[in-house]
């Protein structure tokens, strides 16, 4: 069976779901019959073209096709072209289409094969719950998804409980939600004995992360270490004397023990699909304290693995529990005991195939 990935966000949390993707289906090559292809655009700042090489398994082909981050309709077509070109040459059994814009370009690209291939796609976020964009574009994008699925069909497999809820009022829907790897993870973990509490977040200093919120909440603890495990455009928005940047780690081991050195991790996200670093967070013990948004609420039980909060107002009476170093303790085992429970990877890519073969 041959099974062709196409993704155009290859950055971010997207990237280390692609690279135990890989591994995965590289082990299952053999064994499975699954011959796997990942078409992928590489235009993001934080991944480098060569690390995705090194990172992503050998057994698995790697087809680099210029997709535009943006929409823009006559780029689109022509990416939708170049895309039908590679698909018609690897002629898959397969296409499972990741991100808003690839599955736009993907479902256009594969009905104009006129192929049997099956079509999926996971959005990883759909692209209408962004906070960061009009009115006018969160109702236009939806209608670009609603209408793609209607028109072009294929299934939605969700990466999360709440996109699921979405995606099954626009068609057909699996869930089948993120993992994380849980044999790289263990071995980075070290219980922590920080003299100042550490706070930190990973990720793109983006708009999405919402980097003026955890600005404001950094200042209102300046007895507190926040530590923000990445970079990006909106670096500038992190003007608390106590915050630490640390810049762009472009092998995602380097920043495990960084990540394994905080007491709390903050997510302080506007939107979310089903958020990685948060799962890799949870896997090294740590309690969590995030935004009540889609992908957040999907991940945290609110009082067990960590807290939720919808306004900044509501953070005090939170932040004086996970001051106290027996309850960080517990949240975090809570933590890791229901991320081994949901999300490792291993027995969640299990779940794709079953789907790929038609058997769910």
């Amino acid at each position: 069976m041959k099974v062709v990935h196409i993704v155009e966000a290859l950055g971010g949390g997207v990237y280390t779901y692609f690279k135990d993707l890989t591994n995965f289906f590289g082990e299952q090559a053999e064994s499975r019959g699954i011959e796997t292809t990942v078409i992928y655009s590489a235009k993001r700042k934080e991944i480098d073209a060569e690390q995705i090489k090194s990172d992503l398994s050998p057994k698995v082909s790697l087809i680099e096709v210029d997709m535009p981050q943006e929409l823009a309709l006559f780029q689109d077509l022509k990416a939708a072209l170049k895309l039908r070109k590679v698909l018609k040459e690897i002629d898959p059994d397969v296409i499972h289409l990741h991100s808003s814009k690839a599955g736009v370009i993907g479902r256009w690209a594969s009905f104009l094969l006129f192929s049997r291939a099956k079509v999926f796609y996971t959005p990883h976020g759909y692209s209408f719950v962004r906070q960061d964009i009009s009115p006018f574009k969160q109702k236009l994008f939806w209608a670009i998804e609603k209408y793609t699925q209607s028109i072009f069909g294929g299934t939605t497999i969700a990466c999360g409980d709440t996109e699921y809820e979405i995606a099954k009022s626009m068609g057909k829907a699996e869930l089948v939600r993120n993992g994380v790897n849980f044999k790289v993870l263990e071995p980075f973990y070290k219980p922590v004995e920080n003299e100042r509490l550490k706070i930190g977040i990973v990720g793109r200093i983006t708009a999405q992360k919402n980097p003026q919120l955890f600005n404001a909440i950094a200042a209102r603890y300046p007895q507190h270490q926040f530590i923000w495990i990445g970079d990006g455009e909106l670096r500038a928005e992190l003007t608390a004397t106590n915050i630490q940047i640390t810049g762009w780690f472009l092998n995602n081991l380097a920043l495990l023990p960084q990540l394994n050195a905080l007491d709390v991790f903050l997510q302080t996200s506007l939107w979310e699909g089903l958020p990685i670093a948060v799962l890799e967070a949870m896997a090294l013990r740590k309690p969590i304290l995030a935004t009540r948004v889609i992908g957040n609420k999907d991940v945290v039980v609110h009082g067990v693995s960590g807290f939720l909060f919808d306004q900044i107002d509501e953070i005090a009476p939170l932040m004086e529990q996970l001051e106290v170093a027996a309850i960080r303790k517990n949240m975090g085992i809570a933590a890791y005991e229901q991320c081994k429970r949901q999300f490792d990877k291993d027995k969640n890519f299990q779940e794709l195939i079953p789907i790929y073969q038609g058997q769910v």
